[in-house]
């Protein structure tokens, strides 16, 4: 009785079925892209339950694990960014001041010290982001 049931004929539904498994594994990365197609043009032109088995033959039965989530915590997210615009600020405020000190130097004068313009509310800004742990405006939103 079961290999009548496996010569019976499939059809059109079945295929797409299959061809959706298929990609299935290619997103779970048991297949890659050539033989996704390989597979799905075998499935495409599968007649029966037994042709249709073939494609699947190597691969787990059921459902493909889902890919493990790449979300990351809000608190290491959160120092990855507060990292990156410190490092501009020290990077941005390094320049004035190399850029400030030549002026003093080839003029002889120390002059108007202008890099407070960039560094003090550039820095301020930063510092408060850094204490309030990224809230913005009071919200309860993180950073």
């Amino acid at each position: 009785m079961m290999a009548v049931e496996q010569q019976v004929r499939i059809g059109d539904d079945e295929r797409e079925r299959a061809v959706g498994r298929l990609s299935e594994h290619v997103g779970s990365g048991r297949l890659d892209l050539a033989e996704f197609e390989t597979r799905s043009a075998a499935a495409y032109a599968a007649r029966t339950r037994v042709d249709l088995d073939a494609v699947f033959a190597d691969l787990p039965v059921g459902r493909p694990a889902p890919a493990p989530s790449r979300e990351r915590d809000p608190r290491a997210v959160h120092r990855i960014v507060m990292t990156s615009v410190w490092g501009s600020w020290v990077a941005s405020s390094v320049i004035c001041l190399v850029i400030w000190a030549m002026v003093a130097v080839g003029t002889g004068s120390l002059g108007y010290f202008w890099p407070m313009w960039v560094i003090g509310p550039w820095g301020a800004m930063l510092a408060i982001g850094t204490v309030t742990g990224g809230r913005v405006c009071g919200s309860r939103r993180t950073v």
